[in-house]
């Protein structure tokens, strides 16, 4: 019954057509709101969900790394064990470290990282070259993937690249006094270049993919000696199982993270930055919410013969008082409704049409990537909601506490 009540209060015409004209924005304001919520989380959720799917393609399911130290040691049999653990589709072992590149006269600093040949089962690399070939050579003549950055700061072009790439890596420490010719911890060879990849400017800058055996030899690692192991899994859900039978075979001396752990602080901000998003959509629900207060204030003033007229046919405080605070949850409700309805027309449209194009020429697509996720309309719903109660909870104490007064 609250409900009729609410929605003849909204549809009847008022007395003074400064309260139609209230209610009209506060529901506007609400609309609004509601679709530059729903608008900017699914545009930040398309950004996430690239941004998640370049990484993916660099990162590995999970990865194995020495706990202390730059170095693990796996023997023969701890490799047999690793690929017969059940949830592990492949596993690359890993040696990398940081090298400076030189041709000619450009010098950078990037990572080596020399792979075995199932890199490409547990890494994306190998579906991102642009440029030449996935070819690592071997350890005698290595060949190079190179980063898109990095291709660019040696003045090279992977396909045309005749001549060799000079490598400089540390070597391993042996007990070796290097304080009289600080040159002598160096190891220094050339390699060749086969193509280049674009992911993600972190990666493109940073990143040389070579063969791991030519990356063992210029650090002096021991046969069995790595710096990492990556692995992929037949089902992510499953991780935290397949990291128990890990440390099972492995024990405690080595760290095994996720791809999420592997990049808390990324996932971490961009959590952290889509709820400081919403908290400042949500000023703007707030500010139509004092405009809801005034128009359901004038809509008390004007309905004041009613309360009396119902409360001297028994109707309690506390129904007088849901009367209005379901008028302010219907304007709530109704406003945000249309707002979802039009952000989500608005985003259907970007995702088929491409409506809105990305400014420049240094990102990978050229349009505002969408994502529509239904926990953003529940959220955005309840926040409307919560706002719309808030809003109406004084007018309607005050339409409860109108006295009984009924006049010939």
């Amino acid at each position: 019954m609250k409900l009729l009540f609410a929605w003849r209060y909204f549809r009847a015409k008022k007395s003074t057509n400064a309260i139609n004209i209230i209610s009209w924005v506060s529901m506007t304001a609400i609309v609004v709101g509601s679709a530059a919520l729903i608008l900017v989380l699914s545009v930040f959720n398309g950004f996430e969900g690239l941004v998640k799917s370049l990484y993916s393609s660099f990162y590995a399911d999970m990865k194995i790394s020495p706990l202390r130290g730059k170095t693990l040691t796996l023997t023969p049999d701890q490799l047999q064990q690793l690929g017969a653990v059940k949830g592990i589709k492949a596993f690359s072992l890993i040696a990398e470290d940081k090298a400076i590149l030189e041709n000619d006269s450009a010098r950078w600093a990037a990572h080596l990282k020399g792979v075995d040949k199932n890199f490409t089962k547990v890494s994306g690399v190998g579906e991102h070259v642009e440029k030449g070939t996935f070819d690592l050579g071997t350890e005698d003549h290595p060949l190079a993937i190179l980063g898109s950055g990095v291709e660019y700061a040696l003045h090279l072009e992977a396909d045309r690249a005749l001549l060799p790439v000079g490598v400089y890596l540390f070597k391993k420490g042996n007990g070796i006094d290097y304080t009289s010719d600080p040159t002598m911890s160096l190891s220094h060879e050339s390699m060749g270049i086969a193509g280049r990849f674009r992911i993600q400017q972190d990666f493109d800058d940073n990143y040389v993919i070579t063969n791991m055996a030519f990356v063992k030899r210029m650090l002096g690692l021991q046969p069995n000696e790595y710096t990492g192991v990556e692995l992929s899994v037949n089902d992510s859900t499953q991780t935290e199982l397949v990291r128990q039978q890990l440390t099972q075979i492995l024990g405690k001396d080595y760290r095994i993270q996720t791809r999420y752990e592997q990049n808390q602080n990324l996932y971490g901000v961009m959590g952290a930055e889509k709820w400081f998003i919403y908290i400042m959509l949500t000023m703007i629900l707030i500010v139509a919410a004092f405009n809801m207060v005034g128009a359901l204030t004038m809509l008390v003033w004007e309905k004041q013969k009613d309360i009396h007229v119902l409360k001297a046919l028994g109707a309690s405080n506390g129904l007088i008082q849901k009367i209005f605070l379901s008028e302010g949850i219907l304007l709530g409700v109704m406003g945000g409704v249309a707002g979802m309805l039009l952000a989500l027309v608005t985003c259907l449209l970007q995702i088929k049409y491409k409506l809105i194009p990305l400014q420049g020429d240094s990102f990978l697509i050229d349009y505002y990537p969408v994502k529509l996720v239904p926990t953003d309309f529940l959220l955005v719903l309840s926040t409307i909601l919560v706002v719309a109660l808030l809003a109406s909870w004084i007018p309607a104490r005050k339409a409860a506490a109108q006295p009984i007064e009924l006049k010939s």
